[in-house]
């Protein structure tokens, strides 16, 4: 029996690396693990002729740019360039290829001024470069890819790369005290647990007939600052973790104020529970620490 091809697209990232691991578990799958050395996606000509190589059945594009404050500044080409016309590319390709696109999105498409957790079907009104250029990815898929799921999530953290966990645990190392904003509230996502939906995404391929928008974060909701202090409560640490208003920690993107997701839609369809933020940390830091 020939083995389902996948092809994992930003494979050095927080996500690609959960999904080198999580790979052990799928024996009857070959995967293609590719990153910018390997095919630069905002190529044309190279993204064609690396998937025409791969000839895969599934992509998966963990690919983005995610520098959200240097976007405003100095970052807007690039970020326009990998997280919309990358992505106008790989939708436009579904057709002559004939894979299932699994696209990654994010919870920066939303202004976050709502007071209760954002459905699939509201309206996007995306607040920063970042979060215009990834809705601007969202929106080819939507129109010009055959058959793909965008699963959009939020707050990413796991044992690879920077992210916010990681930082936390170095500064209750170095500092005695810090500050945290208090007024940013969302949904903190380990990244092996979104790698669990993106391989069962994987196994439903052939059931996709269509373009599909889902969203995923872990269960509950919370503030900066209360992930923080979850974090440093966790560890041997006298840091003190002090709530800020955003106000006083300018930055030059715009964050969304609320960006808690409603997932009913993904947990219905997969039949699946997911797990709550703090029980994810808690084993993300069994790694780490």
């Amino acid at each position: 029996m020939q083995k389902k091809r996948i092809d994992i697209l930003g494979a050095n990232g927080q996500l690609g690396n959960e999904l080198r691991l999580l790979s052990a578990r799928y024996p009857e799958c070959e995967f293609v693990f590719s990153d910018v050395a390997d095919v630069d996606i905002t190529d044309q000509a190279q993204l064609h002729a690396h998937l025409e190589k791969i000839r895969p059945q599934v992509v998966v594009n963990c690919a983005a740019y995610t520098a959200v404050d240097k976007a405003e500044t100095e970052g807007a080409v690039l970020a326009e360039a990998v997280n919309h016309k990358a992505v106008s590319q790989l939708a436009a390709f579904t057709h002559e290829f004939s894979y299932l696109l699994i696209h990654i999105s994010t919870d920066y498409v939303f202004d976050g001024t709502s007071c209760k957790p954002y459905l699939e079907t509201d309206t996007c009104h995306p607040i920063s470069v970042y979060g215009r250029t990834k809705r601007a990815g969202e929106e080819a898929v939507l129109s010009e890819a055959k058959r793909a799921v965008i699963l959009r999530t939020a707050w990413l953290y796991s044992a690879f790369g920077n992210n916010f966990v990681k930082t936390m645990l170095r500064l209750g190392k170095e500092r005695p005290e810090v500050k945290v904003v208090t007024d940013q509230i969302g949904s903190p996502t380990y990244a092996a647990d979104l790698a669990d939906a993106v391989m069962r995404w994987v196994e439903r391929e052939a059931r996709v007939q269509d373009v599909q928008l889902y969203h995923f974060t872990n269960e509950g909701v919370c503030s900066w600052y209360d992930f923080a202090r979850s974090i440093i409560a966790r560890v041997s640490s006298n840091c003190r973790v002090l709530p800020i208003p955003s106000e006083a920690y300018p930055a030059p993107a715009p964050r969304p104020f609320y960006s808690v997701l409603d997932k009913r839609k993904i947990k219905q369809v997969l039949q699946m529970e997911i797990p709550h933020w703090e029980d994810a940390l808690q084993r993300c830091l069994t790694k780490l620490l």
